[in-house]
């Protein structure tokens, strides 16, 4: 469909679409958006994949969903749209789509449909609460503190008393992000399910009253799906489809995406998680059923202990499972699949109709028994695969590595790249859009392509800029003077230069840190030698500190990594970014170091690969906290002279907008000044 093309069945062309849904909003027309609206239409037409970057301010969001919604009512095909986090989730469902689709109606001839669809366990889950009913309470309850315990038998109580409520109402969606107060994530256990652990619609008693059902019947229906990255992750790892079937899918904040899907097909193994599992299965299954499980999670555990101790299993990333713990690990993997036969056999026989519904939390507790032997199983296996499970995983060979301490080993194992995955599984089932404000990394898409598993000829590239004037409204500063940072604390010179630009800006500080270590540590400096207030990430919930910045001019917030990215700040309370260094990841990271490892080997800059790129895009995200409104001036403070120095530093600058870059204090303090007023 051309962009300016009505199409066959008379529909407007998506740019008339898109000028008259700003029109009709009292939007401002933009060419960046118009430009990328074209683009998409284009490549939902032409069936090929799309990779835009669109800077803060472009309007993103109508850009492709006007096009969607055209293409959706147009052909009768579902378009799904994935967000990496709640809070555009949120924006998209409650504010934008409603927004669009009440401009578009008139044009398109019918009122598009859309519908929100989250995994699974984030609806109540009926069949767990028996209806509402009391519960018993077991599982990991018995390792929490007295009031612990109370505290969370409270919220679980509330949530049944919201189940019964909903019941008897007809009322509500029993969507967790639904319920009028919070609960923690301890008692939303108690009452809500994984798909693995889902007893199915067929057999369950509540089965025709299900919320999550619910939610995917309305979602089958609509013309826009909007879910998240961790679902797209799990539709793609699975057998069968867990999202609506389409033909179009948008990845909004797509720089998330390979991260996002690493985090779902991650999976651990810790003594703790054995015996929890041991417990529950002994209360719901047959006599002494839980016994060889036990034992053999006693014997890893104690294994592990002295492997550690002798040095024989080091602490970091496994090579190779050792020799000490195969035995171990191979009687543990045998036993959790014999406790899953027991469970599904004899007297734990998954009961269905009128004697479900008699024991429906006992028939729940049984099937979440089944599906955690299944998980864990499954984690086993892929511990002692890791050398040759290229032939047998969906996603190729794996990373495993022993984290933790002396309390609570824990072995990870995830996949060393999800590229594949994405290639066979995403991308080759559907059109899909991918963008965000941080694509281009170097100047290039070439990073963002690879870790998707995409090349140059399989997917257009292109970045519509931004309306914001970085070149006249920011300034990059790099602290050239200062002595690159090392291992210990930072150093008197650059507290120092800290203490100075935030005095220069009167507060209005975001200090993004590589580590909680180093922003506590300027926390309490810079409380000794400024007169602002400092606010510190983890002295009260992120989104508290986050609004009193923005309520508070002259006050200064420092934080790890989450703050460097989705903080929205515009206006007089935010004029200076400060990073502290450059983020690459750490030494011992097993993970990244094994990727990096990876690219070495087959021939490549394996440090430019993963340990650059990875760096570049929280910078590049980090910098765009600064220009949130047209109006928004400031400066992006970088300590870490490597930028000015190393010859990868040009990588840095080219993935940030395109600020006005100096390496003198003198002229970036005088600009705060200014901005003060």
């Amino acid at each position: 469909m051309s962009d300016q093309t009505p199409s066959a069945s008379g529909t407007p062309s998506p740019l008339d679409l898109l000028d008259h849904t700003v029109e009709t909003l009292g939007g401002t027309r933009r060419d960046g958006q118009r430009t990328m609206a074209a683009a998409v239409a284009d490549a939902i037409s032409e069936e090929r994949h799309l990779a835009v970057q669109a800077g803060t301010g472009t309007g993103k969001s109508m850009a492709y969903l006007v096009p969607s919604l055209a293409h959706a009512v147009d052909t009768g095909r579902r378009v799904v749209v994935s967000t990496a986090t709640i809070a555009l989730q949120r924006q998209l469902v409650n504010r934008d789509l409603p927004r669009v689709v009440d401009a578009l109606s008139p044009e398109l001839g019918r009122r598009p449909t859309f519908a929100i669809l989250k995994g699974r366990n984030n609806y109540l889950c009926l069949h767990r609460t028996g209806g509402g009913a009391p519960s018993s309470g077991d599982g990991e309850d018995s390792l929490l503190d007295e009031a612990e315990l109370t505290r969370t038998g409270a919220q679980v109580t509330r949530l049944r008393d919201w189940a019964q409520e909903i019941l008897e109402t007809g009322e509500g969606t029993g969507d967790r992000d639904s319920l009028p107060r919070g609960v923690s994530d301890q008692a939303w256990r108690q009452v809500s399910v994984t798909s693995r652990e889902c007893v199915g619609s067929s057999r369950c008693p509540f089965g025709e009253q299900c919320f999550a059902e619910a939610a995917r019947a309305e979602a089958a229906e609509a013309d826009v799906v909007v879910t998240n990255h961790a679902l797209l992750a799990i539709d793609a790892m699975a057998d069968s489809s867990v999202l609506p079937m389409h033909d179009v899918a948008v990845i909004d904040e797509a720089h998330e995406l390979e991260a996002r899907i690493t985090s779902v097909a991650t999976a651990e193994l810790t003594a703790a998680s054995l015996a929890i599992l041991a417990k529950r299965c002994a209360k719901v299954g047959p006599d002494g059923c839980a016994d060889a499980v036990e034992e053999a999670a006693d014997t890893w555990t104690a294994e592990i202990e002295a492997a550690v101790t002798a040095g024989t299993a080091p602490e970091g990333r496994w090579l190779q499972v050792p020799v000490q713990l195969q035995e171990p690990l191979i009687a543990l993997r045998d036993a959790l699949w014999g406790l899953r036969s027991k469970l599904q056999g004899g007297k734990g026989t998954v009961p269905t109709g009128a004697e479900s519904a008699k024991d429906a939390e006992k028939t729940a507790e049984l099937h979440h028994c089944i599906s955690s032997c299944e998980e864990l199983h499954d984690t086993v296996v892929r511990i002692l695969d890791e050398d040759d499970s290229g032939d047998d995983s969906v996603f190729g060979e794996d990373v495993v590595w022993l984290g933790g301490d002396r309390s609570r080993r824990v072995v990870r194992v995830a996949p060393l790249s999800v590229a594949d995955l994405l290639r066979t599984r995403l991308f080759g089932d559907s059109t899909v859009i991918l963008t965000s404000a941080t694509l281009a990394l170097g100047g290039r898409f070439t990073a963002m392509l690879a870790s998707w598993g995409l090349s140059a000829s399989k997917c257009t590239t292109l970045d519509v800029g931004t309306p914001f004037e970085a070149g006249t409204h920011g300034i990059l500063y790099m602290a050239r003077h200062l002595d690159p940072p090392g291992r210990d604390a930072a150093s008197p010179a650059t507290m120092d230069e800290l203490a100075q630009l935030i005095n220069a800006a009167g507060g209005r500080t975001l200090g993004l840190f590589s580590s909680r270590r180093a922003a506590e540590a300027a926390a309490a400096e810079m409380r000794t030698l400024v007169p602002y207030d400092i606010m510190l990430q983890g002295e009260d919930t992120l989104g508290t500190l986050i609004d009193r910045f923005r309520a508070e001019p002259e006050t200064c917030l420092f934080g790890t990594l989450s703050l460097w990215q989705g903080v929205d700040v515009p206006g007089p309370s935010l004029s200076l970014v400060v990073m502290d260094r450059i983020p690459f990841p750490r030494p011992d990271d097993p993970l990244m170091q094994a990727r990096k490892e990876a690219a070495d080997k087959a021939g490549r800059n394996g440090f430019m690969e993963v340990s650059a790129t990875h760096a570049a895009l929280l910078m590049a995200q980090g910098a765009g906290r600064l220009l949130r409104s047209v109006d928004d001036r400031g400066v992006v403070a970088v300590l870490d002279s490597r930028i000015a120095t190393k010859r990868y530093g040009s990588f840095f600058l080219a993935s940030m907008p395109p600020f006005w870059t100096t390496a003198d204090g003198g002229k970036v303090r005088g600009a705060l000044r200014r901005l003060r007023g």
